[in-house]
């Protein structure tokens, strides 16, 4: 147990005792202490003193004398407000680095029993009319990373996808082609096969843009039905109402069309270092969701209408009803969520089921969890929704429809050439054979990519500039990928035989500021990965990360580690210096970031 474990176990006795209350373990935070207040750990009392009815500042008191005689580490506290700030003794610093100096796994949970519930998460969701662009890429990137901070929390994760291969934007597409392809494939043509159907997709749209502007000139309809008029339009209708038939023309072409995207996927998700534990398909999910319905129609839980169509009444939120099947039978959207959260319960019975979907889709969710409520689902309780931000380029934003987007293989590309224009700029690959340059620049690339999306909090929305992503000395991957290289080469100075002696003995030496504040910065790792666990936000790692690099090269440029004449002095600056490598690659690893060893 670590030394913040036992301290919220004295904060929970105490409370229990003073109060006769019982305060959830995941409701005590500890936080780092701020630097203008004395103390290494800091505990917000102001929820407990609401909770409690008592004044903060008497109860923080009580509360730091009860761990001060309860935590043998504890050596002094004071209290500020309603903040109460616990002192370390210093020689439990040197304990944690002698502890943790060569530890590989320093910040990770151990792995979960087998029975553990997993936590699914969901990711990435692609359409099949179309290839990935750079909003999938933070959808991926999210909800991978999520994925491995959950895991080094200690929780069982089951990483799925949820592709989108049927519906009327799949069938235009499939038009397209049928119309204009004159039998092309990915092979006759050289190209992706997701970006060979999605170039059908944009020719769709484009032609009907053009009826529908025709038909507005000439009938003067409205935009609306115009598009609903559009010859392309009923056409592309048809073919889905051939499609749910299982037409067996269609469906050959669906399965055709739909296997070139998926090889231009695969390709992607490799490049992007993204993989999945199950993948299910829309197509597979939304006749579970219409059973479902029924059968709640049968139990008296939702509502028929005159013309046939199913609704779910959720005044008892005070929202509108929610249509389920419409009159003539077919599923909505939200009626294959119900299907598919229906099949990831079955399947693994989770503790909690994510969905990392952007923020325009925060309704849906909402609305989904009240119809599994009314629907008697054990499951309603169990879904949460990452809602994150926009993503856009200085340009402007993206448009599908139009073929304007970023598209995913071409930016990763980009990114990897600005890597090579970069360091050849700046000779950081001079002593480097010509596979170890083509590795670098890829782990540069895409390492510049992942950290400036992910150090930005998943809520809000971005703006991705790539020419300030590669940048050495700014708040981005490859400075913390330098600053892990150059801890590296002084590990590789050292030696293996000077890293594995004995832990070295300082005597009464007591640490410079530096030292001290790196320590408590690293000792603050396993906090961070825990919160970020339960905040779902990468962003907490990416940031805490570069500040780590930052304050490692304060205290390299002002002190120095293998010239040190002290050898015991530079011994320890030198498993210092092993920890921080460590920590730095550990956190970079949660975001999906490798870090080079030379650079």
């Amino acid at each position: 147990m670590t030394v913040e474990e036992r301290i919220v176990a004295a904060v929970k006795e105490a409370i229990g005792e003073m109060a006769g209350q019982t305060i959830d373990t995941d409701q005590i935070v500890l936080q780092k202490t701020r630097k203008e207040f004395e103390g290494d750990l800091t505990l917000v009392v102001f929820p407990f003193a609401k909770r409690l009815g008592r004044p903060p500042g008497p109860l923080a008191e009580a509360i730091g004398q009860a761990v001060a005689g309860r935590v043998r580490e504890v050596v002094f506290y004071n209290v500020a407000g309603g903040f109460l700030n616990l002192s370390l003794q210093p020689a439990y610093w040197l304990s944690f680095l002698e502890t943790n100096a060569g530890n590989e796994s320093y910040g990770y949970r151990p792995a979960p029993e087998k029975e553990q519930k997993p936590v699914v998460v969901e990711f990435s969701s692609p359409n099949t009319n179309k290839p990935l662009h750079l909003g999938h890429i933070r959808n991926n990137l999210l909800g991978f990373s999520v994925t491995r901070i959950l895991e080094a929390a200690g929780h069982s994760v089951v990483k799925v996808n949820l592709v989108n291969d049927r519906g009327i934007h799949i069938c235009k597409s499939m038009l397209a082609w049928m119309k204009y392809g004159k039998g092309e494939t990915p092979g006759s043509t050289g190209k992706k096969g997701d970006k060979l159907v999605g170039d059908y997709y944009v020719k769709f749209e484009s032609l009907l843009h053009e009826q529908v502007r025709r038909l507005i000139d000439s009938e003067g309809f409205s935009e609306e039905e115009a598009r609903n008029r559009a010859p392309l339009m009923v056409e592309a209708r048809e073919l889905l109402r051939r499609w749910e038939a299982g037409d067996p023309e269609v469906t050959g072409i669906w399965k055709m069309m739909n296997a070139w995207v998926y090889e231009g996927f695969d390709a992607t998700y490799r490049k992007m270092g993204i993989t999945f534990d199950k993948i299910y398909y829309e197509s597979d999910t939304y006749l579970l969701g219409r059973d479902i319905v029924r059968q709640g129609l049968s139990e008296g839980r939702l509502e028929k209408k005159d013309d046939g169509s199913v609704w779910a009444d959720l005044s008892l939120w005070k929202l509108d009803e929610k249509l389920l099947l419409r009159a003539d039978g077919t599923s909505v959207y939200m009626t294959q969520d119900i299907g598919t959260a229906q099949l990831r319960y079955d399947d693994f019975h989770p503790e909690r089921m994510i969905y990392v979907v952007g923020n325009e889709q925060n309704y849906h969710f909402d609305v989904l969890k009240k119809v599994l409520t009314v629907l008697g689902k054990p499951y309603a309780g169990m879904i949460c929704h990452l809602s994150y931000g926009m993503v856009e380029l200085p340009e402007g934003k993206m448009k599908s429809r139009e073929g304007k987007v970023v598209d995913a293989d071409d930016l990763m590309d980009e990114m990897v050439e600005t890597a090579r224009r970069t360091t050849e700029e700046l000779g950081k690959i001079q002593d480097l054979g010509q596979d170890e340059t083509d590795s670098l620049n890829h782990m540069i690339g895409l390492g510049a990519l992942k950290y400036f999306i992910l150090k930005v909090d998943p809520k809000k929305n971005m703006l991705f500039n790539p020419s300030e992503s590669i940048d050495f000395n700014g708040h981005t991957g490859p400075f913390i990928q330098y600053t892990h290289a150059r801890i590296r080469s002084i590990m590789r100075s050292a030696g293996t035989e000077r890293l594995a002696a004995p832990f070295p003995r300082l005597g009464e030496r007591i640490l410079n500021e530096k030292e001290l504040s790196l320590l408590k910065n690293l000792h603050s790792f396993e906090g961070a990965v825990v919160e970020a666990a339960r905040e779902f936000s990468p962003a907490l790692i990416a940031n805490y990360v570069y500040e780590l690099c930052r304050e490692y090269n304060q205290f390299y440029h002002e002190y120095s580690v293998l010239n040190e004449p002290d050898r015991s002095l530079s011994d320890f600056r030198l498993q210092l210096s092993r920890l921080t490598g460590l920590t730095i690659g550990n956190g970079m690893k949660l975001l999906g970031i490798g870090v080079p060893e030379k650079m």
